[in-house]
């Protein structure tokens, strides 16, 4: 909680049981202490901003200025008002506490690396494809990016929010996952460590490139723990919201484009999808490409390392990014979390690239997809024997993409959303023995030593030395 938050809480306590233990001597001081809880109040809401969680903290005052008046003019059955106030209390505090610590205004870790973050986000018209999903006949496909970059200096001004559009995001998350949208509405006011109108790095004449891959439903932040991350060290992040099948999108205009659930299934459907993705990505590099020659955007003419892009995904945005690896040269690594691999039948012999694949121990445990199996079966109606092609199927792939240049790891007590911000957003939401923040240390180590590597070609065999620090992820050069 943030440090006006536990004010409000500690004096509302300590309001709360001078009221139950009420001597006339003490009233003064408990009038005096509600008047400074009033304030710290209003002070929290002005500084800090309001969030549903606090409700409780925000009316505490109004509850104990009635209590104690009640209290205090009551001239009978004293014992019996105390003994209510005081179970009124111990419920009343109880929520007061939880609703705050259930949904935190967390904070992600410091970066490690040497660099600042600057940050800008654009909008991006393909002129060359038509969106398919629009209502309006001929409408083009647009795109919104973020672009995350290393700087060598900061400002005065504050650190953007993590979620700048935090009303349509939860909205299209919603759609997803079928909770309440004013839930999570308190995620504008956690901060990234990224900041806008920041000089770009002169260290280099040029800097790589990794492009970012949402998963379905996702959104182009949701892996700012790693973004932020690999900045840091020095790489320019390009990440892109793939409309309609993103949470949300929203335009500088304003237009919202919020999640559209397609009726995909199976390898057949999500194959062919594919393609939508692929030619977002591609057209984001043709755009790259055009702004390092100066057109259109000055800012970063000349400071695209076009002969050095990686790109890494998580879900589908993973699958993406190893699809973009066998069909694009100009992706040169590329790093995918947690993805069934969809889209063109990878080659039995592997990729010629290099290729990572990072898995949730949940997502590929047979066992664990076994006793799952009847609850997936009654929830889609789907036949017993249709699950077990599709997980025959998806250990093929994996199988032939670990054959070629493929490393693999495997992160003991994750699932599939350990691997983006989301269990962060609560303590009850990682996994029995799961450490998020050691989830996310491993993943940020991993995912910059294979960039290091293979990318920038900086060190032989790091990877693997930076693997012996976690023994139990078992890093793979293939699956046996």
């Amino acid at each position: 909680m943030r440090i006006l938050e536990v004010l409000v809480i500690i004096f509302s306590i300590a309001l709360f049981l001078n009221i139950i233990f009420l001597k006339k001597k003490k009233r003064c001081a408990i009038i005096v202490g509600l008047g400074i809880l009033y304030l710290i109040v209003a002070l929290q809401i002005i500084i800090e901003g309001y969030r549903w969680q606090m409700l409780l903290g925000y009316i505490a005052p109004l509850i104990l200025s009635v209590a104690g008046m009640l209290y205090s003019i009551s001239k009978s059955k004293k014992k019996y008002w105390k003994w209510g106030i005081a179970a009124f209390s111990i419920v009343y505090i109880a929520f007061m506490l939880a609703l705050p610590l259930v949904l935190p205004i967390f904070s992600f870790e410091k970066p490690t690396g040497e660099y600042f973050i600057g940050t800008d986000s654009y909008h991006l018209i393909d002129q060359n494809r038509e969106e398919a999903r629009s209502l309006v006949k001929g409408k083009h496909r647009e795109l919104m990016i973020q672009i995350w970059y290393p700087s060598k200096e900061t400002n005065s001004l504050q650190s953007e929010p993590y979620i700048e559009e935090v009303g349509a995001i939860t909205a299209g998350l919603e759609r997803a996952l079928s909770f309440p949208a004013w839930t999570l509405s308190h995620l504008n006011l956690v901060k990234s460590h990224a900041q806008k109108h920041l000089a770009i790095s002169n260290d280099e004449e040029s800097l790589p490139i990794l492009i970012f891959s949402h998963g379905m439903t996702g959104f182009r932040n949701q892996n700012t723990y790693q973004i932020e991350e690999l900045v840091s060290h020095g790489y320019i992040v390009v990440g892109i919201d793939h409309v309609y099948d993103a949470a949300a999108t929203v335009f500088p205009n304003g237009k919202k484009v919020l999640l559209e659930l397609s009726n995909l299934s199976g390898f057949e459907g999500f194959d062919k999808h594919m393609k939508i993705w692929t030619e977002d990505v591609a057209f984001v590099l043709d755009t790259l490409e055009e702004w390092n020659s100066g057109k259109d955007e000055e800012f970063f003419k000349g400071k695209f390392d076009m002969d050095k892009i990686g790109m890494f995904g998580h879900s589908y945005g993973g699958a993406t990014a190893a699809q973009m690896l066998l069909m694009d040269a100009r992706i040169k690594v590329a790093l995918n979390m947690d993805g069934v691999l969809y889209g063109e039948p990878i080659p039995s012999i592997g990729f010629s690239k290099p290729y990572m694949q990072m898995n949730a121990e949940k997502s590929i445990d047979k066992t664990i997809f076994d006793a799952s199996l009847e609850a997936a079966i009654s929830l889609s109606g789907r036949t017993r024997g249709s699950y077990e092609e599709f997980w025959k199927e998806s250990q093929e792939r994996r199988k032939n993409a670990l054959k070629g240049k493929g490393v693999t790891m495997v992160i003991p007590n994750t699932s599939h959303m350990s691997f983006t911000d989301f269990h962060l957003f609560s303590p009850i939401l990682p996994n029995k023995g799961e450490d998020i923040r050691e989830v996310h240390r491993i993943i940020n180590e991993l995912s910059l030593a294979f960039f290091d590597e293979y990318l920038l070609e900086k060190e032989s065999g790091l990877i693997w030395d930076k693997a012996i620090k976690y023994p139990k992820i078992g890093l793979l050069s293939s699956i046996e």
